[in-house]
């Protein structure tokens, strides 16, 4: 009646108005509410498709040349791949080149960046390349590749420029052009060389590995070595990690950094070596590969700057906070160091610079220093992270003073964390070199009128791919447009700004992450008790040195850096060296007897020491002391305790015979144990009883019996012998001449012969006699 009405031209009341407007109200809301579902739905859409701000991921798996110059045409290829739910249509990606960058933080700002910024992103080269895709589907990858003359990117004076690859296109809920996909990178532009002073730039070149020589060696003259595994002939193999570190830094302008256990331990394996495969030991096959890297690198480093580190790379931070704590820490760094450059010279044929320390991402503290130089270094490799220097808006020179004679080399963060990471995709290994070239490029033109000398300390075991794109990194400042290669020595020389920070920062600025990374006070103290056994086991060897240097070593490889992060594996190493050292020291050890009984007051009781080792041993004193000395003495002059000196030689046991005198009857435990000459025990000690036979009364009155018939015979014969001489006296003055009657003669009693005890003597037993053992 009301629509009626209203077309008939009648005038509705206004009861009537308001009732049809809240009609309307209420039948258009729903509708209303799905035209705005409808609206947001291709928002919702694309924001649940979109991956880090965008929903198509490009890729830039090359760009060449690196640092190009006017005459070049740069060419680009990647990839782009559709990470959305939707297809993309009409798409095209095209290059963007932004202005000129401030600076370094620019360069940090633009690579921070993931998605596509209107405003700040450059618009697309105009007349640039293209490359178009129709119809790109959801979950699909397409190469693409672009190329263009240098001179058509419109840049203009030297610096670092932001370069863009865009994917542009549609999608089904945005039917419009639009940017669905962004990467940035970094293109150098520095066509002449430098106007000015070049920075000056030093690469170390890091051979460094893990641990894998145990402890064990073969009884063997050799000593053959025993690998926990046969990861380092991997390593060293075609292909491998070290064997690409060593043909890629033989092509380079580089300072090498060298860990003498890895020389030393590839050096074992030039000859028999045997590999833990379980509780078993099987042979060593690599003998060649180890051979070869060996010449490859010793050809390499020839002429070059070679840099020892101590013997196995012990942990500087790990030594400074905890290890100072134990006595005789700081004695394996020394050992640690002194070894390091005849290990290089002897297998290298170089002779190294052992002046150098380089902590941990070269963070420090006062303690680090203090420790880093306590074995005669007197640089130290820090980083501009760690020694800061805020207040400059230039990167100085490396080299600072920082007090007592040594110097911070002050590797710049920045480049020295560039080539961290997964570097295994083509994509991220471009990005990490063009970012390093803007970055090196940045630096010079800070100020071209300082020649400053800028370290670059990357991580200490590269990857195979890490390594590759150093290289690649390196090779594009080969035209020494704004750099020019330095080595550390060089660069530690190199005169100091005045206003670069030179106080090392304090224990509380240490980084947290790194410190939880150390290794633990526990750790130190297993390695003094390894160090004590070692010194109490070699000073009874003929040959020490077989034991010596292996174990002292590992000892060295117990605090090495390379633990950091495997707690467990070091604790599992040091543990395996200690009982390794115990099995060999028990080789020499007292063999167990249970009782050794005296027939009489007298005797001789034997000790018996073998020696399972190779060599022989010498230095040691074998102690036997009854719990009851009243009871029994050792040794002709009646001493409680008994001692004699121990030599045994190899492989072979060793009877020793103390003198026993007892003076009573019965069971007396006697303790045997073996001491070294100053008097520290050896070993675990043995006891044993000494039974004491009684001397019964039977035996006694023989003994008696046998005595009175000596003295009886003896009477008799006095008697019988003066009676002759009285009887001759007599004869000779009555008669001389004549002789007397024999009244007194008796000669049906001539003298008694002397009785024979021997078959029941009851003498004590001679001191020889040998007692059960």
């Amino acid at each position: 009646m009301a629509e009626a009405a209203d077309s008939q031209g009648m005038t509705p009341s206004p009861a009537r108005r308001w009732l049809r407007r809240t009609a309307a109200l209420l039948v258009g809301a729903p509708l209303f509410a799905g035209l705005l579902s409808a609206t947001a739905a291709p928002a919702a859409h694309a924001a649940e498709d979109a991956v880090g701000g965008q929903s198509v991921q490009v890729s830039l798996d090359s760009v060449a040349p690196k640092a190009p110059v006017k005459s070049d045409t740069l060419t680009i290829s990647g990839t782009v791949t559709n990470k959305g739910k939707q297809a993309v249509t009409s798409a095209h990606v095209g290059l963007r080149v932004g202005s000129k960058l401030p600076g370094r933080s620019g360069i940090d700002e633009t690579a921070a960046r993931t998605a596509y910024a209107p405003g700040t992103d450059a618009a697309e080269v105009a007349d640039g390349p293209t490359a178009k895709f129709p119809r790109l589907e959801a979950g699909v990858s397409q190469d693409f590749t672009l190329s263009v003359p240098v001179s058509k990117l419109g840049l203009g004076e030297d610096g670092v420029y932001p370069l863009g690859v865009s994917l542009s296109g549609q999608t089904p809920t945005q039917q419009y052009d639009q940017v669905l996909g962004i990467q940035r990178t970094f293109l150098p532009w520095q066509p002449d060389a430098v106007e000015g002073k070049k920075s000056q730039l030093t690469f170390l070149w890091p051979l460094i590995s893990s641990s894998h020589l145990t402890a064990q060696t073969g009884s063997d003259a050799q000593q053959t070595p025993v690998f926990a595994d046969d990861s380092l002939a991997r390593d060293i193999g075609p292909g491998g990690r070290l064997e690409q570190m060593v043909s890629l830094g033989k092509q380079l302008p580089v300072t090498w950094v060298i860990d003498p256990d890895l020389l030393a331990t590839v050096d074992a394996m030039t000859r028999n070596y045997k590999i833990k495969a379980g509780d078993n030991l099987v042979t060593g096959t690599s003998q060649d590969v180890a051979k070869a890297w060996l010449s490859s690198l010793e050809a390499a480093v020839q002429g070059e700057k070679v840099v020892a580190l101590p013997f196995a790379d012990p942990d500087l931070a790990s030594l400074a906070h905890h290890g100072r704590d134990v006595p005789g820490s700081l004695g394996h760094l020394q050992s640690a160091t002194e070894v390091a450059q005849k290990t290089i010279d002897t297998i290298l044929h170089v002779t190294p610079s052992v002046d150098y320390s380089w902590p941990v991402d070269g963070a420090v503290d006062p303690s680090i220093v203090d420790v880093a130089t306590s074995a005669g270094a007197h640089n130290v490799i820090a980083r501009s992270d760690s020694l800061r220097d805020s207040a400059l808006a230039y990167a100085p020179t490396a080299t600072r003073p920082i007090g007592g004679g040594a110097n911070a080399i002050v590797a710049d963060a920045r480049l020295s964390t560039a080539f961290q990471g997964d570097m295994s995709m083509a994509d991220t290994s471009t990005l990490a070199v063009q970012k390093f070239l803007a970055q090196t490029l940045s630096i010079t033109l800070q100020d071209t009128e300082k020649q400053r000398s800028i370290v670059v300390a990357p991580q200490r075991m590269p990857t195979v791919s890490q390594a590759q794109t150093m290289a690649a990194a390196l090779h594009a400042l080969d035209p020494q447009r704004w750099t020019q290669p330095l080595d550390l020595s060089a660069a530690a020389t190199a005169k100091p700004d005045p206003l670069a920070a030179t106080k090392v920062p304090g224990a509380g600025a240490y980084p947290d992450a790194l410190r939880q990374q150390e290794l633990p006070l526990d750790a130190f103290q297993d390695m003094k008790n390894t160090q004590g056994t070692l010194d109490r086991f070699k000073v009874i060897l003929t040959a020490p040195d077989r034991v010596v240097t292996p174990f002292g070593n590992a000892i060295n490889r117990e605090m090495s850096t390379s633990w950091r992060g495997d707690s467990g594996g070091g604790q599992n190493y040091r543990a395996g060296v200690q009982l390794y050292l115990d099995g060999l020291a028990d080789q020499v050890h007292l063999i167990q007897k249970s009782t050794a009984t005296m027939s009489g007051r007298s005797a001789t009781i034997a000790v018996t020491v073998q020696n399972k080792l190779v060599q022989g041993v010498d230095h040691l004193v074998l102690r036997l002391q009854p719990k009851s000395p009243t009871r029994l003495q050792l040794g002709d002059d009646g001493n409680a305790i008994g001692e004699q000196p121990v030599k045994v030689d190899g492989d072979r046991s060793q009877s020793v015979k103390f003198t026993a005198i007892a003076n009573a009857n019965g069971p007396v435990p006697v303790t045997a144990r073996l001491y070294t000459e100053d008097g520290t025990p050896y070993g675990e000690p043995m006891e044993f009883t000494v039974q004491v036979s009684e001397i019964t009364p039977t035996v006694m009155l023989v003994i008696a019996g046998g005595v009175l018939l000596l003295v009886l015979a003896g009477i008799r014969m006095y008697t019988h012998r003066k009676r002759s001489m009285a009887r001759e006296e007599s004869e000779d003055n009555d008669d001389p001449g004549q002789s007397n009657g024999s009244a007194d003669a008796d000669p049906g009693q001539p003298s008694d012969p002397t009785p024979d005890t021997g078959p029941e003597s009851g003498a004590a037993p001679g001191p020889g006699e040998k007692v059960d053992h």
